[in-house]
């Protein structure tokens, strides 16, 4: 018996010392999780009064577009399609840019962008885009909002989106290039999934001389559900279940909805109808343990399903998230690269059209 006690106590000395002098990697790999605890991820500071005054908006109630504060983008983008495979080109003809009142559910007027299938030129859809370059742009310290109802987003290859990219660039630089600007999506409404939004930031990993390199790609996002009005479980839906019945309050073509970020200087807050389901920080560590990985999680934060992520500040030339953006309203058509939800399906119908019932921006009280 005394022999096998002394056998016993060599073996776990053995094992302990094997243990010991295991070798343990400098940066693992991150764990992410689909669900974690309430206290594994720490929610943001929470102030009720954190809005403050009203700094610029569009109600669109005018019967015209604003050129004091929106320019009209047109044509197909510098490569042909906007860098996204879509297959639209863009105009400023009426067919696609337009305003209509009494619009159920909108507060007065509402501007109209709407995606065309028609020959035009040498593509077989037009669209719509504008946006607020050199007239109006915002960084972190504003509350950025649109009431939107993406009516007619029903089908696979239909999306819309209100987005948000660099207006400021470097000293000494005419361009920023994607992705090192950083690049904001706060509605991405997309028909091949039409019970969810995708909240998300777009960044680059290295600096890389300011030139565009097809793997310095970087993005974290979440969905959320107009169900359950919180991500998705599973947190990614997947496409299906397309289309959705025009009177199905569960699609988000059926309503209007808020959609928006709060921009803070450490994060960046995205919600719809006030409700929180993505939390970007900026820096390493401000969410996790100091690490030097990006990562996306998943917790319940005030009894909703939230993602929570890290990081962006990758590279010390620029700080994506810490300079203004200017917004984009655009709406589109998907081609073979999955730009807007995926390859256009046959079934879809046209005109596709969205309303947006006012923009508007915030000042936040930090």
């Amino acid at each position: 018996m005394k022999n096998m006690i002394k056998e016993t106590i060599v073996i776990l000395i053995l094992l302990l010392q094997f243990s010991c002098n295991e070798e343990t990697p400098d940066n693992p790999l991150p764990i992410v999780k689909e669900e974690s605890g309430e206290d594994s991820i720490p929610p943001p500071p929470v102030n009720p009064d954190f809005v403050g005054n009203l700094v610029w908006s569009d109600e669109f109630n005018d019967g015209k577009l604003d050129a004091s504060k929106w320019n009209i983008e047109t044509g197909t983008g510098v490569n042909g399609d906007w860098g996204t495979g879509q297959l639209d080109r863009a105009t400023n003809r009426v067919e696609n840019i337009s305003f209509q009142n009494n619009v159920s559910g909108s507060n007065d007027g509402c501007l109209v962008i709407t995606t065309q299938k028609e020959q035009h030129i040498d593509r077989e859809y037009t669209s719509g885009r504008i946006n607020t370059t050199d007239k109006a742009s915002w960084g972190p310290g504003h509350r950025i909002i649109a009431r939107v109802k993406p009516t007619g987003v029903r089908h696979k290859g239909q999306g819309f989106a209100f987005w948000m990219m660099p207006e400021e660039k470097p000293a000494g630089l005419d361009n920023i290039m994607w992705p090192q600007g950083g690049e904001i999506d706060i509605m991405e409404y997309v028909g091949s999934i039409p019970f969810n939004n995708l909240g998300t930031v777009h960044y680059a990993w290295f600096w890389e001389n300011n030139e565009y390199k097809d793997w310095n790609h970087g993005h974290l996002g979440a969905y959320y559900n107009y169900n359950l009005q919180q991500v998705p479980t599973p947190s990614e839906p997947g496409y299906g279940n397309y289309p959705p019945s025009q009177n199905d309050n569960s699609a988000g073509s059926s309503n209007f909805h808020n959609y928006g970020i709060d921009w803070y200087s450490d994060r960046i807050e995205f919600f719809i109808d006030e409700n929180v389901y993505h939390i970007h920080y900026l820096n390493d560590g401000a969410a996790y343990g100091k690490d030097g990985e990006d990562k996306i999680d998943f917790t319940t934060i005030n009894g909703k399903k939230t993602g929570v992520s890290e990081y962006s500040n990758h590279f010390d030339e620029w700080s994506p998230f810490e300079h203004k953006m200017y917004a984009i309203l655009s709406a589109g058509v998907g081609g073979s690269n999955y730009s807007y939800g995926g390859e256009i399906v046959p079934e879809a119908e046209f005109p596709c059209s969205v309303y947006i019932d006012w923009v508007r921006v915030y000042e936040l009280k930090q």
